[in-house]
């Protein structure tokens, strides 16, 4: 009975051993988490960094490489633009009378009935060019003024001084006021012309005057305006000091030749070629009331006479052509300025044909009016010229003899 108690027990606790050591095998096979203690970290856990390079399938030493990288802040070239030249564009046109012969003034028919307050209406057709340059200069024919005395002469223009409000709705940005109609009103005329543009930020420059103006984009422009005779000497040196004031472009607006007459005097020719010479880029010509030859001469320009434009004084002229002149300026990366190209607009100064609205319009390009305009500026044209009476206006013996002093030529110029 105790051997077979003694067997039983050894039976049980091999039971319970084996027990013991399935559990154990069990064990080792697990989870590592399972072989954890309660409460613990695991105590042997390895994780990819979570970056772009360590799921690229590449070898160790890549990834590294890659995850490294990417923790380096990329460094962006700076690369600086060349400098390349600027160019600016510049418009000319000819003789501007904001207004008409005071007699007429209320007359419907006339500029001022015409235009009324729509001061944009002049200007409107030639947008294109004057509202998209740097610069628009016109001569200005005739006082802005509701004072004065009339003067003893057979034309005699005025224009109320709201009508100055035409130039900046119009893109223009100065005019010369050196010519024989701006004392049309005497002294006090001139004044309130003066007051009128100045009222509107309109620059303008007085005969034998000079002024310097600055274009938005930076372009200084020098500015002579000479009516009919300047001395020589004087003109030279005026176009000097401009330079001086640190002038990048000069142009002398010269009024002056034979009205009516389609060629040049060589007594223009001579103060345009000193002009130059001396310094001087552009000559800007007016009075004749008709076009005239552009002439390239030593790296400048000339337009001799550029005629009629937003012309009030004649609402039947004998010749409408006329014509807007872009011109080109470069300013190289240097500081050196030149002239570019010039583009000359065939226009008539009304939008209807045989009488004068008062807004110049360009011709269709390749129309015989076209054509014709530009024979006028390359100096080929063939037609008769036109008195000047037709032209606009009627010679004087004053001024006649000032503009032959002027050209030194007895031939040169009939004045209103």
């Amino acid at each position: 009975m105790k051997k077979k108690k003694i067997k039983w027990l050894l039976a049980v606790e091999a039971c319970v051993l084996a027990g013991l050591i399935g559990a154990a095998v069990w064990l080792s096979s697990g989870p590592a988490l399972l072989r954890q203690p309660e409460g613990t970290e695991p105590s042997v856990i390895t994780t990819a960094p979570t970056t772009e390079a360590a799921t690229d399938p590449t070898t160790a030493a890549t990834t590294v490489a890659a995850t490294e990288a990417t923790t380096v802040p990329a460094t962006e070239e700076t690369t600086v633009p060349e400098p390349v030249p600027e160019h600016f564009y510049l418009s000319f046109a000819g003789d501007c009378t904001l207004g008409t012969i005071y007699q007429l003034y209320g007359v419907q028919s006339c500029f001022p009935g015409i235009v009324g307050e729509n001061y944009e209406y002049p200007f409107a057709a030639v947008q294109e060019w004057f509202g998209n340059d740097d610069f628009t200069m016109v001569n200005l024919e005739g006082p802005l003024t509701d004072e004065g005395t009339p003067a003893e002469k057979t034309f005699c223009f005025r224009g109320d001084p709201k009508l100055a409000q035409i130039l900046p709705a119009g893109s223009v940005e100065c005019v010369s006021l050196a010519n024989n109609h701006a004392e049309d009103f005497g002294a006090i005329g001139y004044e309130n012309t003066q007051k009128a543009l100045d009222g509107v930020g309109v620059a303008y420059v007085g005969d034998g005057e000079t002024i310097l103006v600055e274009t938005e984009r930076g372009l200084k422009i020098g500015i002579l305006a000479v009516a009919f005779y300047i001395d020589m000497d004087e003109m030279t040196e005026k176009i000097l000091s401009l330079k001086d004031q640190g002038a990048q472009i000069v142009i002398v607006s010269f009024h002056w030749g034979e009205q009516g007459y389609y060629r040049h005097t060589y007594g223009q020719s001579d103060y345009a070629h000193t002009a130059i010479d001396a310094g001087a880029d552009i000559i800007f010509g007016h009075h004749p009331h008709v076009l005239q030859s552009i002439e390239e001469y030593n790296g400048g320009i000339i337009y001799y006479s550029l005629g009629n434009f937003a012309f009030g004084g004649n609402d039947c002229p004998a010749d409408f052509d006329t014509a807007v002149i872009s011109q080109e300026v470069i300013v190289d990366v240097d500081g050196t300025v030149s002239l570019g190209e010039h583009r000359a607009i065939p226009c008539s100064i009304s939008p209807v044909d045989h009488v004068n609205r008062f807004q110049p319009t360009p011709y269709e390009e390749g129309s015989g009016q076209y054509e014709r305009v530009m024979e006028k500026l390359s100096g080929t044209y063939s037609g008769p010229d036109i008195a000047p009476t037709e032209a606009t206006e009627e010679t004087t013996e004053e001024t006649t003899a000032e503009t032959t002093a002027a050209t030194e030529a007895p031939t040169d110029a009939a004045q209103e």
